[in-house]
């Protein structure tokens, strides 16, 4: 697991407004419960590394595989995915 030094990893990810995503990334929607959320693309490989795995387990525990976004809703803060996205490299 490679961390990053500095926040250039969180800049790796890109928020779109439009539905398209890129080859090789994936859709994820983040904000807590009463918050709006916000949809951003992050590359697939986030889902081998463990740091990301443990958003994925907090998603799971609060919507099983019923996404009421369409897509992969995760329920924490933005500055949290942040940070995790941060240390992926």
């Amino acid at each position: 697991m490679a961390f990053l030094r500095s926040f250039l990893g969180a800049k790796q990810i890109m928020r779109r407004e439009s539905s398209s995503t890129p080859r090789g990334f994936m859709a994820v929607y983040v904000g807590e419960n009463d918050q709006k959320k916000k949809r951003y693309v992050v590359p697939v490989s986030y889902l081998n590394q463990p740091l990301f795995q443990q958003l994925l387990s907090k998603s799971e525990e609060e919507f099983g595989y019923d996404h009421p976004m369409g897509g992969l809703t995760i329920p924490c803060h933005e500055s949290l995915f942040f940070t995790v996205t941060s240390q992926i490299r």
